[in-house]
């Protein structure tokens, strides 16, 4: 399939091939952009790994297994091409000839960080790429916020790998238990006494990761019904 650049914006139901519900819709960008070659809408099951961008070598090792396992398991591996836990999320899925989507922070003609140009020239050409920002918008801080809650809401799962207190992560995590996404904290998150988030996402329903197998009721439904994944629990 060759490449399918959109220069007209369609709206997230076009992209995910079904009606937001009203708690989606708050949030949700009223159109997005996206250039790359998977088909639209989309239709297999959808997980995030998401994390710091100062992420440990424990860490980095942890996101990049995860990806390899939702691949294995024919899920898209959804992150934010952002340093760190996204960076090799991204990459590992594709080492292993897997899909994923790169949300962009940033208009789709932008490259950030400079280091994942030839990264998110791959993803443009071969995987999906998506923004909810026009060409010509003038990135600021809040547009990261708001890609993290889009990531969320086209994501079937969150996993977060690793993230300090001030992280944007959280904004993905918070969003996804918001509108009733399944949400994952890696078990050595939980265990880190210097962090308060994991313990309140855990109290408002994110469940811990212990093993990747503890992610098969949401990445196996087949055919793939989003609505019967995210009430797998």
């Amino acid at each position: 399939m060759g490449q399918t650049v959109s220069c007209t914006p369609i709206s997230i139901s076009d992209l995910v091939g079904r009606k937001l519900n009203d708690v989606e819709s708050k949030n949700a960008p009223k159109n997005i952009f996206y250039t790359g070659s998977m088909k639209i809408p989309l239709s297999r099951v959808m997980g995030s790994i998401v994390g710091s961008r100062q992420a440990s070598d424990k860490g980095l090792a942890e996101a990049a297994e995860l990806s390899k396992f939702l691949t294995r398991h024919d899920a898209v591996v959804v992150s934010g091409l952002a340093r760190g836990i996204d960076t090799v999320a991204h990459k590992a899925a594709m080492s292993q000839k897997g899909a994923t989507i790169a949300v962009l922070g940033t208009p789709l003609d932008r490259f950030y960080p400079r280091e994942n140009t030839t990264l998110q020239e791959e993803i443009m050409q071969n995987h999906l790429t998506i923004s909810q920002y026009p060409i010509g918008h003038k990135t600021t801080r809040k547009d990261f916020v708001l890609r993290n809650k889009t990531m969320a809401l086209i994501s079937d799962i969150t996993i977060i790998v690793e993230a300090g207190e001030s992280s944007g992560t959280l904004h993905q995590g918070w969003e996804a238990l918001r509108i009733g996404r399944p949400l994952f904290i890696c078990k050595s998150v939980i265990e880190n006494k210097r962090l308060s988030w994991p313990g309140k996402m855990l109290r408002y329903g994110a469940q811990i990761l212990e093993k990747h197998d503890d992610l098969m009721e949401f990445i196996a439904i087949k055919p793939y019904k989003p609505e019967l994944l995210w009430n797998a629990r």
